[in-house]
């Protein structure tokens, strides 16, 4: 086992693998003097259809988690992801769907699992809620799919999370500029990765 593992998950409409964020997850590798392994989430990352497309990405980042967990119970974890992407990694850990334009409400991993992720990094997440402790960005408004109040991060997990959102992006700030959307990590790629670098020590 590595000391850490990256699950990395692609925005909506990106082709299989890890997508923009893949280039956090390189110079993480790149910049930490820790042995570090990479996984991709395997899922549908539909825009049509976005409801069974998210709720499958969710359970696939679960089943990743746990899998790798059970594997490698002294490793680290770090959870990444891109828009939709940034969405399912939210649900893993705090729950999803059971909202309009949403599935069925879905359970997190148990809390024993998710207390081994030491850092999720989040751009564009379409269920952002404004001033968040774990807010990063200029956004004041809420996404698409406002997280509700019962699929809130645990007191655990809130320190290690940076969730970056835009005034104008259309998914997490429910704006009108697309650029915003997909321009994160020519704004914030070096601070994500000094924040998953500073994470896993």
């Amino acid at each position: 086992c590595a000391a850490v593992h990256i699950i990395a998950a692609r925005g909506s409409n990106e082709a299989p693998g890890a997508g923009h964020i893949g280039a956090v997850v390189t110079q993480v590798q790149s910049t930490s003097q820790q042995t570090i392994s990479t996984a991709a989430v395997d899922y549908p990352a539909a825009l049509l259809g976005y409801a069974s497309s998210s709720a499958r990405g969710t359970s696939a980042t679960i089943t990743l988690v746990q899998k790798q967990v059970a594997a490698c119970p002294n490793q680290k974890i770090v959870l990444v992801g891109y828009s939709q992407g940034a969405h399912i990694i939210g649900d893993a850990v705090a729950g999803g769907g059971g909202v309009s334009g949403l599935g069925a409400a879905t359970p997190p991993v148990a809390a024993a699992i998710s207390d081994k992720v030491v850092a999720i990094v989040q751009m564009g997440d379409p269920r952002h809620v404004p001033n968040q402790p774990f807010d990063k960005g200029t956004s004041k408004r809420a996404g698409l799919f406002p997280r509700q109040s019962n699929q809130q991060y645990s007191a655990t997990l809130q320190p290690r999370i940076q969730s970056w959102c835009d005034t104008g992006d259309p998914f997490c700030d429910s704006g009108a500029v697309v650029s915003v959307h997909t321009s994160y990590l020519t704004r914030y790629q070096t601070a994500a990765v000094d924040f998953i670098v500073q994470q896993i020590g």
